[in-house]
């Protein structure tokens, strides 16, 4: 026997198997001895790395030895400040990256916190209470409702058992339970009805079950381990820096060995060359560099938090910024998990239903218009009898309100009970029809209640006048067999054939649009039938209608989906429920469309290879009855084809794919702590359209880093070149050593940390996603990084060779050269703003801090030139006029034509990119 399809076996089956007893259960001592051989119903975790190993390894990256290797250049130099400065952007980077994977490890932990502490189980006949985490395969469960499950467990007995199973299987109804089935060895999670699973609950009725699995063996058990397995891979992002740093590292220590071995050839001192040489490679070595992508993540976590997303990791608004695809969990995500009604079938006519969730706002329309709903007595009655036949009731802000307390416009509504009965009197309270009222002439004196043989449920009422009437509802062609008349606006009339065929295809039509449907009926009693009301007097009933409801789509969802598609972003839904419910909203959201997408179960997904699914995954908009191994597998195909994924969620079934997933989602509000642990980003609203405020973010935070990288890379280029270019045509160094650290200083610093700060570009979200192997230096960075070094090397080589010669000063000369290569990166830092618009075009007040860091830089410029004390340790002297013309003319001749140009021109129009289709 397999043991993992409990379902398909019968109870005795599978009591034989685990040899216990019906009634009795397991004595103490055999319940010991499994507990031995099983082990404690506990979830374990892989062996944990000791935390100061975890610590040093953030120190073995290659970036971060070549900074300890800049601080100990620096502190050689006598340069303290620099030393310490880097060794403390070491430091930060290292305990951050040791917190990320901290809080990574914690979700094992939130998995543990779904066991219930303590279960009922009966053992040496009795049925008594013991730890959760001493359950053993074997033992007699004993469940009621309320009742959280410590176990997975075959069921053998169900008394109108209902269990909440979404955190599991994505269900946003809870499923009724039954013990006399046996369902197909390949049945999905969601349809093994006589199962119960560890980590849900019971929300109605009572039962009992054979623990058939403990600890890691159960559902939760699996999701943990594949938990572990996920292993955790480095972001986009983090894989281009790090192929960016070492191309840096070596390409400079190359050049800068070069200018050292050629001024030593050309009769320079050797120790003055290997200073030169170290400070160069100290100046050209971008080591603000990560500091900077830290500062620029950080900045946007800030933002994001205020657009209600926690990021819990650095780079996931990076990573969420190339997104191609978003796979979103329907329950709770793209739909609001509260029932809705949204058509109601009474007398001969349709009504549309307004409105969402459980807020009692919202109309009632005829014909696509309002109308006097008091008036109506078809849909009155029907409305009635949902209202009666019900055991919710409606609250608001969890107080009960009745009477002149209630108020449509008022919020914070919400329902206590079945969420399908919820339904009903949320619609009957949009046309003022109320239980509590109605129960002031009406008096409930019976209930037979529902059970999944009967598949209806009915009440009796006595009236104050002595009359007694019975409602039912239930599945419309149970209710409809019971049914003999046929209510209209006039009152009963005989059913007939005609109404039975309108009624069938009314119930049709909304099941067609993925609503659930239920029928209500009704009928006199006599006084002597309301004596003993029984299942015997479901007969001979008045039809009174069809309520269809659905689980709505949140109503910003729609449009949030359109500006995905607008960004090049694909958006699949992977779900639960059933396919045609899926389909339904999938086709309400514009997600699915017949005639280009697919939708598959989870059936159908496991009938195909790794390379099947692969061929199709790019064209599957919709996937249904799905269990956590799918959504993973899901994932994993989706990476493959080269997309970068994001996963959101809010069940327990969603922690493996969201971890798997480049980045993962999940739900603030509703989200268990398991999925927000495995996750790199928390929605603290629940709201989809935050996920469209993170892409856009990450967007924007991306090209800031390209800005700041374009801006570092040409001004080293530049300070590189001028020393390499000297070197090779016999000039004297134009800079001294202090001087480019100087220089490294005041330009790397805080203008390249304003640029990291600068607005978003509008335009953003109208331009296709990157592609995950793009390098950082695409779409022609790489040009305009070494066109604007080599101008900002010939401009400083060039002023100092004018000063040099006509004045015959070296001092002066290399003052002139030093000048001119700091404003050249100032001018060059407003160029750096946009690699499509001048800064004319982008206004220079729309970045105040860059304006503040340029300001504050040219001051320190200006004080090592003409503050005495500093100058003699820098080795300046102070320009004159028209040198001073020289300096700022080749500096910012760039910035002088792009003037030219914009009073010209004017400002050109915004450019849109081509979004391709979906991939």
């Amino acid at each position: 026997m397999d043991r993992e399809k409990w379902y398909a076996r019968t109870p005795d089956e599978v009591v034989k198997f685990w040899q216990t007893n019906f009634t009795d259960g397991l004595t103490s001592a055999e319940a010991k001895a499994r507990l031995d051989k099983f082990g404690f119903n506990q979830l374990t975790e892989k062996e944990k790395t000791a935390w100061w190993k975890r610590f040093l390894v953030q120190f073995q990256d290659f970036m971060v030895l070549v900074l300890l290797g800049a601080t100990l250049i620096s502190a050689f130099l006598g340069e303290y400040t620099d030393a310490i400065t880097i060794l403390l952007i070491v430091l930060m980077n290292a305990i951050l990256g040791f917190i990320q994977e901290y809080r990574a490890e914690r979700s094992l932990a939130a998995l543990k916190q779904l066991a219930s502490p303590t279960a009922r189980v009966v053992r040496n006949s009795m049925v008594q209470q013991v730890p959760a985490k001493e359950l053993v395969p074997g033992d007699i469960l004993a469940l009621e409702a309320g009742d959280k499950l410590a176990a997975d467990g075959r069921l053998i007995e169900v008394y109108n058992m209902e269990v909440e199973e979404a955190a599991l299987t994505g269900e946003s109804l809870p499923v009724r339970k039954v013990a006399d089935r046996q369902y197909s060895e390949d049945a999905p999670l969601g349809d093994r009805k006589n199962m119960v699973y560890a980590g849900t609950s019971i929300v109605r009725g009572r039962g009992r079950a054979v623990v058939c699995a403990s600890g890691m063996a159960t559902e939760v058990g699996h999701i943990a381990g594949m938990i572990q397995a996920s292993a955790e891979e480095a972001t986009p992002l983090e894989r281009r820096l790090e192929t960016l740093g070492k191309w840096l590292v070596w390409g400079c220590l190359v050049i800068c060995c070069i200018v050292v071995v050629t001024g030593i050839i050309k009769g320079e001192s050797l120790f003055l060359m290997c200073m030169a040489g170290i400070s160069l490679a100290v100046a050209a070595i971008p080591e603000g560099l990560p500091a900077i992508v830290t500062v620029a993540l950080a900045l946007g976590v800030q933002r994001m938090i205020k657009q209600r997303a926690i990021i819990r990791k650095l780079p996931a608004v990076e990573t969420l910024g190339c997104t191609t695809v978003i796979c979103s969990d329907k329950t709770g995500t793209l739909t609001q998990n509260a029932m809705t009604v949204r058509q109601i079938f009474a007398g001969s006519q349709i009504y549309e239903i307004t409105g969402s969730g459980y807020d009692i706002k919202g109309s009632i329309l005829l014909n696509h218009q309002e109308f006097d709903y008091a008036k109506d007595k078809a849909l009155e009655q029907c409305l009635v009898i949902g209202a009666l036949c019900n055991n919710s009731s409606l609250k608001q802000n969890n107080v009960t309100i009745t009477g002149i307390w209630r108020n449509k416009n008022e919020t914070g509504w919400s329902i206590e009970g079945d969420p399908t009965e919820g339904a009903i009197v949320v619609a009957a309270a949009k046309a003022d029809i109320w239980q509590a009222k109605l129960e002031k002439t009406k008096k409930r004196i019976a209930e037979i209640p529902f059970e999944s043989e009967r598949r209806r449920m009915s009440v009796v009422y006595r009236e104050t006048d002595g009359n007694s009437s019975l409602y039912s509802k239930g599945a419309p062609d149970t209710i409809l067999e019971l049914c003999r008349y046929y209510h209209t606006a006039a009152g009963p009339t005989s059913l007939t054939q005609e109404h039975i065929d309108k009624i069938n295809s009314i119930n049709e039509q909304m099941s067609s649009r993925a609503l659930r449907v239920l029928a209500v009926a009704y009928r006199r009693l006599t006084p002597a039938q309301a004596q003993n009301p029984d299942e015997s007097l479901e007969t001979n009933l008045v039809f009174a209608g069809l309520v269809g409801m659905i689980d709505p789509p949140r109503e910003e969802v729609k449009a949030s989906i359109a500006l995905c598609r607008e960004a090049g972003i694909k958006t699949v839904m992977i779900t639960g429920d059933h396919k045609s419910t899926a389909v339904a909203i999938a086709q309400e959201l514009n997600i699915y469309k017949e005639s280009q997408h697919k939708a598959l179960t989870g059936k159908e997904l496991d009938a195909m290879g790794e390379a099947e699914l692969d061929s199709i995954v790019n064209t599957v908009s919709v996937y249904a009855r799905v269990s956590p191994a799918h959504k993973l597998r899901i994932v994993q195909s989706l990476k493959r084809k080269g997309h970068i994924v994001a996963m959101t969620g809010d069940g327990v079934n969603d922690a493996p794919a969201i971890k798997e997933a480049d980045i993962g989602v999940a739900m603030g509000l509703t989200g268990t702590d398991v999925t927000k642990e495995a996750s790199a980003m928390v929605l603290a609203d629940d709201n989809f359209a935050t996920i469209v405020a993170a892409v856009e973010e990450g967007r924007g935070i991306y090209d800031n880093i390209r800005k700041f990288i374009r801006y570092l890379l040409s001004c080293n280029i530049g300070e590189v070149l001028t020393m390499f270019l000297a070197a090779l045509l016999g000039l004297p160094i134009p800079l001294l050593p202090v001087q480019i650290l100087w220089v490294n200083l005041v330009t790397d610093g805080l203008p390249a940390m304003a640029l990291g700060i600068d607005p978003n570009d509008p335009n953003s979200m109208r331009r296709p996603p990157r592609h995950p192997k793009e390098s950082v230096f695409s779409r022609g960075l790489i040009k305009k990084i070494v066109g604007r070094g080599i101008q900002i090397g010939l401009s400083t080589l060039f002023v100092f060779s004018v000063v040099y010669y006509s004045q015959n000063d070296l001092a002066l000369a290399r003052t002139a050269a030093f000048a001119t290569l700091v404003y050249c990166q100032m001018f060059h830092v407003f160029d750096c703003r946009s690699e499509t618009y001048t800064i004319f075009e982008l206004g220079f007040t729309s970045n105040k801090y860059l304006l503040a860091a340029v300001a504050f830089s040219t001051s320190m410029q200006l004080a090592v030139m003409y503050i005495p004390l500093l100058s003699s340790i820098f080795s300046t002297v102070p320009l004159s006029l028209s040198e001073w013309a020289l300096v700022l003319t080749v500096s910012g001749w760039t910035l002088i034509l792009n003037a030219f140009k914009h009073v010209l021109f004017g400002r050109r129009p915004a450019r849109r990119a081509a979004v391709p289709h979906n991939r």
